[in-house]
């Protein structure tokens, strides 16, 4: 096997490669320079009959210069070395090495695992992922449309084309990305799923299952609940093993995770078991509902639409039915709730069913570590706008007032929250923690291996325990020189945020400044009261569509969720600006004056709707053609139509969009028209 690293190795600020392999027994490490026009192998290394185990460059600013250090881990007997290669005026050279009795592969894996960092970079071509260093240093460049977190297992699900796979830290694909999703792996195995269905697969890639599945969970205790049947008929559940089996067969109405091995499925109408890992019996409850098992209780209900109570494994019902909803138990606390008509009335119980937190809670979140979140309603009128939080203990008392929202869970001794303006950490007192971070903005906070990762007004940054910040996104989008996109941001009330585009680089200053109040009004940067509750919440982002010669074409989306709705209503714009002139165009300046470009189009996407099988989800009669300022934005070779949500097809549609090559309408196009040559 080859192990492949790039790093600026001799710190001329120009990267260099290095590859190690074993041929014939014999460790080969070696060296190469790209010289501009070619790549040249500048030094060999040979030792002894070694089992490598990883490759890297590793920052390195002990030689006198910012470059890297080569890594290699391996092995040999039952030791294992790590051992560090500086790049000097003789070639490599072993500066350092490491020993390791009976450390496994897995361990170095890990150990590289943590000390990267999914980091996000704004380019022409959208957000892209890669993944950084604790140094803040880019180690695996930003290739990814998005990147998860490295697990223990030293893989990392990532998105490129639209697409999953999973990397190695090398950045090597295990498995290319060809699936819809992948789900982390847990017990060293994966749900892949893909327009055929669900799949699960090991950490090397390979399908074990035999067919595919409607649905797949993630492995627990070493079964994996997965459904047979479709959806507009009755599906039955059943469980996979850890070899891809169907271990129990889909005979169930419904399935719970294994946990201990044991799990709840429901057999039939007013009939729920307890099973073993093979599907014997083990239990039966005669009743409505019965949860997942939680510290030997189970909620349940006598009757559908009864009251929640808790029985214990044996079916005695330990706690009678007196809520409108029963959690599960944890430390020997479970949340209840006692309103009726679907209103919101919670408190905590012990394992006999007395209250140690009274039900009269807007909303209670249990945060691990024995504390707990109690919520009351900002508008009591209106609770469903959201909560104010204090911190109490398993037993009720409170340890702070009602000054925190959005309470995390505890780890490690500390909660992330955010009082509107700010985000840190609290600790198990509920005071704020002394010595860590305080970000502005509202967001999250989380422990990371060596940083804390920041996920604070929808933006993502590293910092360390001081607070000082290794990485975080830029704030400009270089075009061509000299122009570029800067990030405005406005935030004027903690529920209303917008980043907007800032053109900068056009030789006429009046011009620009006028672009740049117009991006901000489409923006949707406009006066917000700073102390008033809203009873919605605003998001508003951008993104750079496309970029030819001189035409800039923006993507500005908002979201407006109104508290207490199902969902929000998104919206999109795509200003096309011409740099040279600061002229907005639009769709009817793509086409000569005299040609009715609407009716052609219309037709166009007509055809298309009633033709081409991946618009079937258009509502039946609904379309009735474009309008002269139909939503639009342009690509290179093609114009691009697009719909709001509900005005031809279902909410879940988004943006409904139809592609129309430039070819396909030649006769139409105004090529010698300002907009055409703006990008031609």
């Amino acid at each position: 096997m080859i192990f492949q690293a790039v790093g600026d190795f001799d710190g001329d600020g120009k990267w260099e490669a290095a590859a190690a392999y074993r041929l014939q027994d014999e460790l080969i490490v070696e060296a190469y320079k790209h010289n501009g026009w070619i790549w040249i192998k500048t030094d060999e290394w040979r030792g002894g009959p070694h089992l490598i185990h990883t490759l890297y460059a590793a920052p390195s600013g002990d030689r006198g210069h910012g470059g890297h250090a080569l890594v290699i881990g391996w092995q040999q007997g039952q030791t294992a070395y790590l051992s560090v290669y500086d790049w000097t005026a003789d070639g490599l050279k072993e500066a350092s090495r490491y020993s390791f009795p009976q450390v496994s592969r897995s361990e170095f894996v890990s150990s590289r695992a943590a000390a990267l960092f999914p980091a996000s970079v704004r380019t022409l071509k959208g957000t892209q992922w890669g993944y950084i260093d604790a140094a803040g240093k880019m180690i695996l460049l930003p290739v990814y449309n998005y990147a998860m977190p490295f697990q223990d297992n030293g893989l990392a699900i990532v998105d490129q084309n639209g697409h999953s796979g999973v990397i190695d830290t090398e950045g090597r694909f295990v498995v290319e990305p060809r699936y819809d999703s992948i789900n982390p792996f847990s017990e060293g195995l994966a749900v892949a799923s893909d327009s055929k269905g669900a799949k699960v697969i090991n950490e090397s890639g390979a399908v074990i299952t035999d067919r595919e599945y409607p649905y797949i969970n993630s492995f627990s205790d070493g079964r994996a609940l997965f459904t047979a049947g479709v959806p507009s008929n009755q599906q039955t559940y059943g469980y996979l093993d850890t070899s891809g089996k169907e271990i129990i067969p889909a005979r169930y109405l419904e399935g719970t995770d294994f946990a201990d091995s044991r799990a709840v499925v429901k057999v039939k109408e007013q009939e729920y078991m307890l099973i073993g890992k093979n599907g014997e019996q083990l239990e039966v409850y005669p009743f409505a509902f019965v949860g997942s098992l939680s510290e030997g209780l189970l909620a349940y209900q006598e009757k559908e639409q009864g009251q929640y109570g808790y029985i214990n494994e044996q079916g005695d019902v330990v706690i009678r039915p007196a809520y409108s909803g029963a959690q599960p138990f944890r430390d020997g606390r479970a949340i209840v709730n006692t309103a009726e008509d679907y209103g919101a009335r919670y408190g905590v119980i012990d394992a006999q069913g007395k209250f140690v937190i009274q039900g009269v809670y807007n909303d209670i979140r249990d945060l691990g570590e024995k504390r707990f979140g109690l919520g009351r309603a900002i508008d009591p009128a209106q609770p469903f706008i959201g909560s104010v939080y204090a911190i109490a203990d398993g037993d009720g008392q409170l340890l702070s007032g009602f000054v925190y929202s959005d309470p995390e869970d505890y780890k490690e001794g500390y909660a992330s929250v955010h009082n509107g303006r700010e985000t840190f950490f609290i600790d198990r007192n509920g005071d704020r923690a002394m010595g860590l971070p305080e970000v502005p903005g509202t967001g999250t906070l989380a422990f990371e291996g060596e940083l804390i990762r920041a996920n604070v007004d929808m933006r993502l940054s590293y910092l360390d325990r001081s607070g000082r910040i290794v990485w975080e996104q830029n704030r400009e989008i270089p075009l061509t020189p000299p122009y570029r996109v800067n990030e405005a941001k406005y935030k004027p009330n903690k529920d209303y945020l917008v980043y907007y585009p800032q053109v900068e680089g056009m030789t006429d200053q009046a011009a620009q400044a006028k672009v740049n109040d117009t991006l901000k009004e489409l923006s949707a940067v406009k006066p917000v009261d700073p102390a008033a509750q809203l009873d919605y919440s605003y998001f508003g982002d951008f993104s750079v569509a496309f970029y030819q010669k001189r035409l800039l074409v923006l993507g500005l989306e908002g979201y407006n969720y109104p508290f207490g709705a199902a969902h929000g209503m998104p919206s999109k714009l795509f200003p096309h600006v011409d740099l040279g002139s600061g002229r907005f165009y639009k769709l009817k300046n793509l086409f000569k004056p005299d040609s009715d470009y609407v009716k052609v189009l219309s037709g166009i996407i007509g055809k298309m709707i009633k033709k081409d099988p991946q618009y079937s989800y258009v509502f039946p009669d609904s379309y009735k053609g474009i309008t002269a300022d139909q939503l639009f934005y342009v690509t290179e070779n093609a114009l691009h139509i697009l719909f709001a949500p509900y005005e031809i097809a279902p909410y879940a549609a988004g943006f409904p969009e139809f592609v129309i090559p430039f070819k396909e309408i030649d006769s139409l196009l105004d090529k010698k028209g300002a907009f055409w040559r703006s990008f031609h």
